[in-house]
């Protein structure tokens, strides 16, 4: 054991040397090819991505402004890491609608991302045309709509409120953020699979999935920003950023398994009683539409679809939600605002008490509604998108693109660009959304990216605004929220827009 040890310690020294070795060369590298001076060419250097690691977001919007919207970034060539970074909504028309068939995620992304699997994220060509059809299909069913409308229901009156009511009597100290991504994979989980896991409780149980997603996430945060050579080396030896991605993906398989097994048990004895009329999950869709969809939905694929709607039904709709109330928390007149429109839909003698709205009550809110863009506009869920050219192609900026080179839209600095949004782009002003005619005003899916553009546009764009609204009115009418002053409250390194250190709260009730 004790040589062992001693082995294992010394290879770790040689790995600290090569380390070292290789920051000094990166710094030689970037002194000859940028002259000390970054800022005097729109190519940036390797060394100062990985000096502003830290504040990556900020340093690329920055960057970004710098240089009118784009910037190439170049590493040295062992690294493999040459990257087009823009938030230029005439690039990402080109490459998004336009010339769509020529930018594919690619086989680099699909390496990146393998813990999708084959999942529509990462697919392309006929295998995502297939799977998208019919997912769309299935989304689009009367019966799922009314399984997303009973399940958030559900989910709202026996898990968030309650939790709600227990930490605002008790007076404790909660993490909304947490509490959002509990709300979310339940209910998400219900609707892929029919189960629920039940993490929406006041008992607040681990959950030990979503630790291994977050885990997941930041690994493959940092293979965007290091040479691949490291990150190699890293998945070899297990350690790392890699290490804890491997460990991840484990425990992620293992919970999967049970489910997707559960599920074809729970099929074949479906298929001997008559269909429920309180909606269908989604596996359960795919599993007996097989035939129909032109899909092998054998275990793998089951895994893969269920992981794949899992993040972004997860992830994506509980980011929104904890920017959208830390945003309104600091802005007393757009919360006030809303609370007078929720108020405006129902009777007078049930104003000033405490009550969840349906549906059709917050389905056509005007400022609600522009209250959650301009918070997607800000704080996007997903920060960027990454693309890959098949063919050299000119993007419109005039820069030459090529199937060796990664094009990221930075989708976080396009919500504070002067050129696209005005001089008042860094402030959180619902009112921007809002037309003449006060209505909602229509923006290009080119310039709000946050549910994507073109042929890839978010097949869940209704399930996200149904939970949203649902959340959002729920909260802000019958809580107030106290955001604790002690933490900062800033974007995480991740590939996901998630807060460095959660949204640390107190509740207090509205209307006692």
């Amino acid at each position: 054991m004790c040589t062992t040890h001693c082995n294992f310690m010394a290879l770790i020294s040689c790995f600290q040397v090569l380390l070292l070795a290789l920051i000094c060369f990166l710094f030689l590298y970037y002194l000859r090819n940028n002259n000390g001076s970054p800022k005097s060419s729109p190519a940036v250097g390797l060394l100062e991505l990985l000096r502003n690691i830290h504040r990556f977001h900020d340093w690329c919007t920055e960057t970004l402004e710098r240089c009118n919207g784009t910037f190439v970034l170049e590493g040295p060539r062992f690294a493999k890491l040459n990257w087009l970074m823009t938030c230029d909504p005439t690039n990402i028309h080109y490459v998004m609608s336009s010339n769509f068939t020529n930018f594919p995620k690619g086989p680099e992304f699909k390496q990146m991302f393998d813990a999708l699997g084959d999942g529509i994220f990462n697919s392309d060509m006929d295998l995502w045309r297939n799977q998208r059809k019919a997912a769309q299909g299935f989304m689009k069913c009367k019966l799922f709509h009314q399984f997303l409308l009973r399940t958030t229901r559900d989910k709202m009156e026996k898990g968030l409120i309650p939790v709600l009511e227990h930490v605002a009597k008790q007076g404790l100290v909660v993490n909304l953020e947490d509490v959002f991504q509990r709300f979310t994979f339940d209910s998400t989980c219900i609707l892929v699979t029919g189960y629920d896991p039940g993490c929406l409780s006041v008992e607040f149980p681990r959950v030990l999935f979503s630790e291994a997603v977050d885990d997941g996430q930041q690994a493959v945060f940092y293979r965007h920003v290091r040479p691949q050579s490291f990150v190699k080396l890293q998945k070899w030896l297990n350690v790392g950023q890699e290490g804890k991605h491997n460990k991840a993906i484990e425990v992620i398989d293992g919970i999967i398994a049970k489910y997707v097994c559960q599920k074809r048990k729970d099929v074949s004895k479906l298929n001997q009683e008559p269909e429920s009329e309180d909606g269908v999950d989604l596996l359960t869709s795919y599993i007996t539409e097989e035939k129909s969809t032109s899909l092998k939905c054998d275990d793998k694929f089951l895994r893969d679809t269920f992981f794949n709607m899992i993040l972004a039904g997860r992830d994506t709709t509980s980011a929104a939600l904890t920017w959208f109330i830390w945003l309104v928390s600091r802005h007393p007149v757009v919360e006030n605002r809303i609370i007078q429109e929720l108020e405006s839909r129902i009777p007078v003698e049930e104003t000033k008490r405490r009550r969840l709205f349906t549906t059709e009550e917050v389905k056509n809110l005007v400022y609600l509604h522009a209250a959650l863009c301009e918070s997607l506009r800000l704080y996007p869920p997903v920060p960027f998108n990454h693309k890959e050219p098949l063919e050299p192609d000119t993007l419109p900026s005039g820069h030459r693109v090529h199937p060796k080179m990664k094009i990221l839209f930075n989708l976080y600095s396009m919500g504070r660009m002067e050129s696209i949004w005005g001089k008042d782009c860094c402030e959180f002003k619902p009112e921007r959304w809002i037309d003449e005619r006060g209505g909602i005003k229509h923006e290009p899916s080119y310039k709000f990216v946050s549910f994507g553009a073109g042929p890839r546009i978010c097949l869940g764009k209704e399930v996200a605004f149904v939970q949203m609204k649902a959340v959002a009115s729920a909260m802000i009418y019958n809580y107030r929220i106290h955001i604790l002053d002690e933490t900062s409250v800033v974007p995480a390194m991740s590939i996901i827009l998630h807060t460095k250190d959660g949204l640390m709260t107190r509740v207090s009730t509205r209307w006692d």
